[in-house]
């Protein structure tokens, strides 16, 4: 799964970037080149279970977070619109602090008119796609269509209206088979986002409306430069923050995604492994091996608070806290799993 940082210039994208996957910014890149990095999502479930079984190596889920090229007035200049399509999450962040150290593209700082720009971005890129594909499908036309082509025509004219309302593809009820009619053209507004807004430090305590999540670049990297994990959490706490903006940037792209966390625990490793909602229990074995999912016989779950009141694998289990669940169970945020397969 990949998730686009995409915005404006000086948005501090960059920054969240180098401080989400610790990957420097090369000074040789490209202005349109796209950046990839991987940043491991710090649940502490994945802590606590490792507590339990002391394993010799302890996996966290991950994101990987792609530093999309800016957004710059040159109609011309559309490397984001790229790097965007290849994504299966848009972060859209803007700026939402003033600093007469750092300058703002439009000329003055306005988050929520930038991220209205933002939005409307996507729309017209949509927009002139489907009316370039919808051109060209005209003359085509003379030398006959397939029903596969007039499935497009139509769903891309039902598109376009919608989209000409400012209301995304993501957003319209289309059927299954209207939707895989136009797959293929890859359009950016079907792809879900989540809005970020890079704040200054006393503003993270405001509320931000539900499907966004307040960050400041700034204090984030000042948290980062403090080794000490005991010394870092008491900085938090004089924030008054329960968890670093970058965790809540992880957690929340996570959730926007519709993914979740099971986990496999025992004395070589703790892990968790990331599932869509709604997977059922040999989907979430294939995550594993391919050979858990094709020779899947039942799996053996804990509920982590289960776990956690027992205090290891073994008293949970000799309280009866083990569930047997079948190949129709679907897997829970949070379940503890023993897969048993044959092949």
């Amino acid at each position: 799964m990949k998730i686009g940082l995409l915005g404006y210039p000086q948005a501090g994208k960059r920054t969240l970037f180098t401080l989400l996957t610790g990957r420097a910014i090369p000074e040789s890149r490209h202005p349109g080149e796209a950046l990839e990095g991987t940043a491991s999502i710090r649940d502490p479930r994945v802590g606590v279970i490792a507590g339990i079984c002391t394993p010799q190596k302890t996996v966290y889920a991950e994101n990987q977070f792609v530093l999309c090229p800016d957004i710059v007035s040159d109609a011309g200049a559309r490397g984001w619109l790229d790097a965007s399509r290849r994504c299966d999450l848009l972060c859209l962040a803007v700026r939402a602090f003033e600093s007469e150290d750092v300058y703002h593209p439009d000329g003055s700082v306005d988050a929520d008119r930038d991220m209205a720009n933002l939005r409307a971005e996507l729309l017209l890129a949509d927009m002139e796609l489907a009316e370039k594909r919808l051109r060209r499908m005209e003359k085509e036309k003379r030398a006959g269509q397939t029903d596969q082509q007039k499935r497009q025509e139509a769903v891309l004219k039902k598109c376009l209206g919608e989209l000409e309302s400012d209301r995304p593809i993501r957003e319209m009820s289309l059927e299954p088979h209207e939707a895989e009619a136009i797959r293929n053209l890859e359009l950016v507004t079907a792809i879900p986002t989540l809005e970020l807004f890079n704040v200054a430090e006393d503003a993270l305590g405001a509320g931000v409306p539900v499907g966004t999540v307040a960050v400041s670049a700034r204090l984030e990297q000042e948290i980062m430069e403090i080794d000490d994990p005991s010394e870092r959490e008491e900085y938090l706490q004089a924030m008054g923050l329960e968890a670093t903006g970058l965790d809540r940037v992880n957690a929340a792209a996570y959730e926007a995604q519709g993914l979740m966390s099971f986990y496999t625990m025992g004395p070589d490793e703790a892990r968790a492994w990331t599932i869509r909602r709604g997977a059922t229990a040999p989907i979430a074995g294939g995550k594993i091996h391919t050979d858990i999912q094709r020779g899947f016989i039942r799996v053996e779950v804990i509920k982590f608070d289960d776990l956690l009141a027992a205090g290891s694998e073994k008293a949970a289990k000799d309280h009866g806290k083990t569930q047997t669940k079948g190949k129709d169970y679907i897997i829970e945020d949070g379940d503890i799993c023993h897969f048993l397969f044959n092949v």
